[in-house]
C-alpha cells in the first residue's frame, strides 16, 4: 500500500460560510465517490482558499461530513495576479493499493480551467460508466 495524493479543486459564486461549506462537501464527496475512499484510509486532507475567500473554513464541511478521526489543515493560496478567484482546493493524503495513473482528480465548476486534460478525462470516464 502507498500514499498517494488525491487533487480536486471548486470555485465558489461568493465568500459566504454556506457557499464555501456546501461546495466543500461537493467536491469532497465526488473525490469520495470516484475513488472509493473511505476515510479510514485518508492520512490527511489540506484544504486551501485563495486570498478572496474569508468567511469560512472548508475542513468544518468535512468534519459536517462525519470525518472526525482524519487530520485536516486549512491555509490561504498565494495571491498571485491573474490566478483563479474563489477557489477551494483539497488535497487528499490516501493509503491506497491503486497506481497513480489510476486516481480520478476532480476539478469542478470554474476550477475546469486548472487541468482542463483531467476535466476533460472525468467526462469520458462518467460517459463510459453511465453506458455499463
Amino acid at each position: 500500500m502507498m500514499i498517494r495524493g488525491v487533487r480536486g479543486a471548486i470555485t465558489v459564486e461568493e465568500d459566504s460560510a454556506a457557499a464555501i461549506w456546501q461546495a466543500t462537501q461537493e467536491l469532497l464527496q465526488a473525490l469520495i465517490e470516484a475513488n472509493g475512499m473511505v476515510e479510514d484510509d485518508v492520512a490527511s486532507v489540506f484544504f486551501s482558499t485563495t486570498p478572496d475567500l474569508r468567511s469560512a473554513f472548508p475542513a468544518k464541511a468535512a468534519r459536517d461530513m462525519g470525518w472526525t478521526q482524519t487530520a485536516l489543515m486549512g491555509v490561504q493560496e498565494m495571491d498571485v495576479e491573474g490566478g483563479l478567484a474563489q477557489c477551494i482546493r483539497i488535497l487528499i493524503h490516501w493509503n491506497t493499493t491503486k497506481q497513480q495513473s489510476e486516481l480520478q482528480h476532480v476539478f469542478l465548476r470554474g476550477a475546469v480551467v486548472l487541468r482542463p486534460d483531467l476535466s476533460l478525462e472525468q467526462k469520458n470516464n462518467l460517459n463510459g460508466r453511465s453506458k455499463q
